[in-house]
């Protein structure tokens, strides 16, 4: 039975994380295509942070309730929804509203719950799984034997890059901000981790690499970075940028582009066409969830909070000293 009525957390205002309060609306309708999950477990992402400030509005027609990736069981299909039945268990990647307890999601979003994962565990994939794939592995193009460089090692996007890019044969060089969060990168899998606070991590990349440098870079950090991010790539290297945690406008010398044949890549996932995110989750069944059931790639929690607590979690990431993914628990109506 689907309740009319749902809990889930709304922003009252933009403003600090005290703006998120619970509140009760109707439980969304599966339009055409899209399926109703019946939520378990949400994760949280920075992109929440900025949804929250007034930074990063929804795109048109999507809840604006914060909450992009989501586990649970499906409730109801939409009309045309194929290759689902109701009572499956999936991990979503969502438009918005993973911060209730239904939330309507494209069916093409869904993947299957990867075996060996807990709903809690299999939340906090969707939206590092598609981010990492999207952007390290389709449009910078890592290679097996290829270096990744990541920075923010320890966060939730990081983490995961670290376990996907070793899982599908390439070398890893972390940065992180202390020296326990080094050795939880290493022990992820990363070959060299590098505290950014103690030691340079563009001399360390090139003595790992014999002097040539990452051949791709995944950045979340922007600002005064970017230059020596230029240094410490290979020729014919690639950036890409996901985030501005230390600013997006920099003044920066481009010449190293030109000479070492880099390339500069960027991207948000949450405007992507359904389409398209359809056909990444096509890429990771077909190439990530095979390693996800073997346990070589395993999302790592910070912590599980109820639902109520949605503030204090965003707290949490705004602190930046948590290592692996926030989750909320939510506790869905029978």
């Amino acid at each position: 039975m689907i309740p009319e009525t749902m809990t889930c957390i709304e922003i009252s205002e933009p403003g600090g994380p005290e703006v998120l309060h619970p509140a009760r609306r109707a439980v969304p309708e599966p339009a055409p295509g899209e399926l109703l999950l019946r939520v378990e477990a949400t994760g949280i992402n920075r992109p929440d942070l900025l949804q929250r400030q007034g930074l990063y509005p929804p795109p048109p027609g999507a809840s604006d309730l914060p909450g992009l990736e989501a586990a649970g069981t499906i409730a109801a299909l939409g009309g045309g929804v194929e290759g689902w039945r109701i009572g499956d268990a999936v991990c979503a990647l969502c438009p918005g509203g993973g911060y209730a307890e239904y939330c309507a999601v494209p069916a093409g979003q869904c993947l299957p719950l990867p075996t060996g994962l807990g709903m809690e565990e299999a939340a906090a994939l969707p939206e590092a799984v598609f981010t990492v794939w999207f952007n390290v592995f389709e449009r910078a193009g890592l290679t097996p034997g290829e270096t990744l460089l990541v920075h923010g090692g320890a966060g939730g996007i990081g983490s995961t890059a670290i376990q996907m890019a070793r899982a599908l044969g390439s070398n890893v060089i972390a940065t992180a901000g202390s020296a326990e969060r080094c050795g939880f990168c290493r022990d992820l899998g990363a070959d060299l981790a590098v505290d950014y606070n103690l030691d340079d991590y563009v001399a360390a990349a090139k003595a790992f690499t014999g002097g040539r440098g990452a051949d791709v870079l995944l950045d979340i950090l922007g600002g005064p970075f970017l230059q020596r991010n230029l240094k410490a790539l290979a020729p014919d290297g690639r950036l890409a940028l996901i985030g501005f945690l230390e600013g997006s406008k920099v003044e920066v010398d481009l010449m190293p582009v030109l000479l070492k044949r880099l390339t500069l890549t960027g991207s948000t996932l949450r405007s992507l066409a359904p389409e398209r995110k359809a056909a990444l989750a096509a890429g990771l069944r077909e190439k990530v969830w095979p390693h996800i059931a073997a346990g070589t790639i395993r999302p790592r929690l910070h912590t599980v909070l109820p639902l109520a607590e949605a503030a204090r979690a965003h707290h949490l990431m705004e602190e930046r000293g948590h290592a692996g993914k926030i989750v909320l628990r939510v506790a869905a109506n029978p």
